[in-house]
């Protein structure tokens, strides 16, 4: 996917929404929108915020990542709205688990900044084969 691509970030860690903003600010095609937990984001997306991709931290407190998918997919003109989880939990049956709930993919943490957004592009293209 090239062109524009509106991204949703979801993570409860300041500093690592700070990294992800940066490191997307380097694609000036990306218009990135965050949020400091699942409810946020779901309060976002519930007020009609329609993102062309997701990228949803795992654990966070309250509502962890897989928590929220379950829950935007609820929601109108989100069923398919492609997901990327970002964690350090990677192990070969954490990743199998993850995109059984419905994820296109995983990003690791700690991420390469300068590759992010070709990592979420690489992963899109991948989803739409």
């Amino acid at each position: 996917m090239t062109g524009p691509l509106s991204l949703l970030h979801v993570d409860d860690e300041d500093d690592i929404r700070e990294v992800v903003s940066m490191a997307l600010e380097l694609d000036s095609a990306v218009t990135l929108s965050s949020a400091h937990s699942g409810e946020a984001a779901l309060d976002l997306l519930r007020g009609g915020l329609r993102p062309d991709v997701i990228l949803l931290d795992v654990m966070m407190p309250r509502l962890d990542g897989p928590g929220t998918l379950d829950q935007l997919r609820r929601l109108d003109g989100l069923e398919t709205t492609p997901v990327i989880f970002m964690t350090a939990r990677t192990q070969g049956e954490e990743v199998a688990h993850y995109l059984s709930l419905g994820s296109i993919g995983v990003i690791t943490k700690p991420f390469d900044p300068l590759t992010l957004a070709g990592q979420v592009r690489d992963l899109l293209r991948g989803s739409r084969q």
